[in-house]
Formats: C-alpha cells, sequence, structure tokens
C-alpha cells in the first residue's frame, strides 16, 4: 500500500502537469482582464463553517466531508468546496472595510468522499471566483461572462449556459409550503433520501438523480413560477444584461443547485463533448451566506468549476493545448573538459530563460544524441575541446536534422535568433 495512492486520488505527472500550469495561468489571465484578485484558503477549516455554511442538509455535509479531530479535540474538515472559506476568510480579515465590491478569485484543492469517476475525484481541484458587496444584477452577468470568456479561450465550443431564479427567502418561504404540500401527495413513489429532503429542503427533490422520483414529480410547481417581483425583476435585468453581451443563455427552471446557500440567480455551464452531457461549472448568488457565518449583511455571487472535469472535457474535444513541450537545447558534450564548459553554457542560457540540459550519466555521443530527441528538445550543440578551441560549435535543429556550425562565441545570440 506504501507505493500505491489513495482510492479517488491521481498523480499529475510530467505531460499532464503542463496543461495544468497552462490552464492554471490562462485562468488567472482572464480574472485580471476582469479586475478579480486571488485568494488562497486553508487547505481545512473549523467543521461548522462547512455545516452552518453548505448547510447540514446537503449530501456534501452528511455524506462527503472529510472531518477528523485534531490533537486539541476540534472538529476539523478538509474543504469540499472554495465558497465557505472565502467567505469565512472575508469576514475574518474585514474584507468588507474598504471599497466594494470585492472580487475574489482562486485556484484550489477540495476533497469529498464519494465515488470515483471519471472527471470526479476524491482529493480534486477547483477554479473559482467569488464577488462580494453587489447586489446588482449587473454582477451576476458578468460572473457568468467571465467563465464563458475562459472557456471560450480554452477552446471549447459546444456548451450551452442554463440560468434561473430560486428565489429569495421570502418568496422561497411560500413556495416551500406549495412544494411540501405536493410533495406529501408523492412520498410513495420517492426515494429515502427525497422523503428524508420533504421536510428539510424540499427544492432539493427536483435536484433527484433517480428516474422513478424524476417520473413521479414531472409536474412539480417550480420556483420560477412563484417568484417575487423583486426576484423577478431581478432576473430579467440578468437575462438583458447577457444578451447586451452576446451571451447566450436559455432558461432552465429545474436548477437548483447542490448547496443550501444559493438565491435568486443559478446557473450552470453544460459540455456536450461526445453525445454526452456534463455541468464543467455552476454558481450562483448567495446573499445571505455572509450574515450567517457572522459577518455583515453582505450579498455576494461566484462559482466553481472542477479542473479535472474540465481536462476530460477538453480531452474528449481533441483539443490541443498550447504548452511547451520539452527543451530548448540539450548539449552533447564530448570530453571532460567540454563537461565543464557545459556546465557553464547552461548557467547562462538558462539565465536568459532558455530551457536547456545537458547528460548526467556519462552516456556516448550517440546515445546522448538519443537522450536529447527523447527530452524533445528543439535543438542540440554538439561540443568539445576541439570545438572549444576553434570557436566553433555544431548546432543541430532536431526537427529538420539540418545541422550549422556557430561560433561558440555567440552562441546565445545565435539559439535566441532561431528561437
Amino acid at each position: 500500500m506504501l507505493t500505491k495512492a489513495p482510492k479517488g486520488t491521481k498523480d499529475v505527472l510530467p505531460g499532464e502537469s503542463e496543461k495544468w500550469v497552462y490552464l492554471e495561468g490562462l485562468f488567472r489571465d482572464v480574472c485580471k482582464t476582469f479586475g478579480y484578485n486571488e485568494i488562497r484558503t486553508p487547505v481545512f477549516e473549523h467543521t461548522e463553517l462547512f455545516q452552518r455554511g453548505i448547510g447540514e442538509t446537503t449530501d456534501v455535509v452528511q455524506k462527503e466531508m472529510y472531518t477528523f479531530e485534531d490533537k486539541g479535540k476540534r472538529s476539523i474538515t478538509l474543504k469540499p468546496e472554495g465558497t465557505a472559506p472565502a467567505v469565512r476568510a472575508f469576514i475574518e480579515n474585514k474584507l468588507y472595510a474598504g471599497a466594494q465590491p470585492t472580487k475574489l478569485f482562486y485556484v484550489t484543492p477540495c476533497f469529498r468522499y464519494e465515488r470515483p469517476q471519471a472527471g470526479r475525484m476524491r482529493a480534486f481541484h477547483q477554479f473559482g471566483i467569488e464577488v462580494f458587496g453587489s447586489d446588482n444584477p449587473s454582477i451576476d452577468a458578468e460572473v457568468i461572462a467571465l467563465a464563458m470568456e475562459f472557456f471560450k479561450k480554452v477552446g471549447l465550443q459546444r456548451l450551452s449556459l442554463r440560468i434561473n431564479s430560486i428565489g429569495c427567502p421570502k418568496c422561497r418561504k411560500e413556495y416551500n409550503e406549495l412544494l411540501m404540500k405536493y410533495l406529501d401527495g408523492k412520498k410513495d413513489s420517492l426515494c429515502e433520501t427525497c422523503i428524508d429532503r420533504i421536510d428539510k429542503n424540499p427544492m432539493r427533490v427536483i435536484d433527484c438523480k433517480n428516474d422513478s422520483c424524476k417520473a413521479a414529480i414531472s409536474d412539480i410547481p417550480l420556483m420560477l413560477d412563484h417568484i417575487c417581483d423583486e426576484c423577478s425583476d431581478h432576473f430579467e435585468k440578468v437575462k438583458t444584461y447577457l444578451q447586451s453581451m452576446d451571451v447566450e443563455f436559455e432558461i432552465d427552471p429545474r436548477i437548483v443547485r447542490g448547496l443550501d446557500y444559493y438565491s435568486k440567480t443559478a446557473f450552470e455551464i453544460i459540455s456536450e463533448d461526445i453525445g454526452a452531457q456534463s455541468t464543467v461549472c455552476g454558481g450562483g448568488r448567495y446573499d445571505n451566506l455572509v450574515s450567517e457565518l457572522g459577518g455583515p449583511d453582505t450579498p455576494a455571487i461566484g462559482f466553481g468549476m472542477g479542473i479535472e472535469r474540465l481536462l476530460l472535457t477538453i480531452q474528449n474535444n481533441d483539443i490541443e493545448l498550447p504548452v511547451q513541450k520539452g527543451l530548448d537545447i540539450f548539449i552533447v558534450t564530448i570530453g571532460d573538459v567540454a563537461q565543464a564548459e557545459s556546465m557553464n553554457i547552461l548557467s547562462r542560457l538558462r539565465e536568459n530563460g532558455i530551457s536547456a540540459d545537458k547528460d548526467h550519466l556519462g552516456r556516448s555521443v550517440k546515445a546522448q544524441f538519443k537522450y536529447s530527441d527523447k527530452q524533445n528538445a528543439r535543438f542540440t550543440v554538439v561540443l568539445g575541446e576541439d570545438e572549444m578551441k576553434n570557436d566553433a560549435v555544431t548546432l543541430k535543429d532536431m526537427k529538420t536534422s539540418k545541422q550549422f556550425e556557430i561560433k561558440l562565441s555567440k552562441l546565445m545570440e545565435e539559439i535566441k535568433e532561431r528561437l
């Protein structure tokens, strides 16, 4: 077991890690263009944060959290999502005292004990953004547009944006009463999980993946038909702002999201790759979460997207990410004197931002060329004592196999020009 990773975890190896680095950089760049700043929160938090923030009726809290007691007898949980920690940081560090809105993004590991499947792991990673301090529907549209812009830059095209309004505490209270009456008459056809949700969080029944439950509640009353005037006006403006930015969308009144803290705007971005559908991004507004966690009354909105699922979607769409593969330069050395000089050349190349390496195992010249090819080197430099005496080295283009004799003293300038 010492040499096998725990179930639901995965090593990211060279060849794959470059894709992660590229996507992380791209996400950071998009966030910066929208005026967002990075936040990094701890890997673990007090368990109560997630119980209060996510909601004790959710599957995440009831079944999926990695919770343990530390040596101080405190209940600690590895974070299952990024929003609650960001809210905690917003409150604890009094970010609300600064100019608003506060616009944050993060790249973070998360942990959930669930059945591992394609694109879904127990130890996974998320891109996310959170905006605090604005209840204007324009920020809802901006948050959605940021996600769509990121996916556009990634190269994903077969995407559909689905939006809904799930109301506010005022209109949801009346709707929940209506919903509970409806569901009471459907108990014989519902699964045990849905029956348990009727009294605790009846809207979650709409999100059940059980086919028999879906059939039983096909005519269920939907929140969008019962939202108050304020929520309706907010939703109409969100749609107007999205249209003004040429962001296409469809209304899906069955979107409720899996966490309890959402209100008003809720959305999902669906990928339709190779005939299958999968959610690659989900989010929405959570205007009451900051106050519920002990902070001032502060509206907020955000989203999260799983990086593993995103990479799977990229793969399924045959998208080649523009990541650098291999070295710029590999130095083939002949003799001890050339070995020593090659270290000096490597140092200067790397100082100038040129990726470079050499043989460190005493291989033959032929084996060094083979190794250079395996390292996907763009150019190979052959350096020996004769070359050093004559101030001349052989530069081989590994793509075309063409060779050039260049001055050793001008090596840096030549390589920069050719790269």
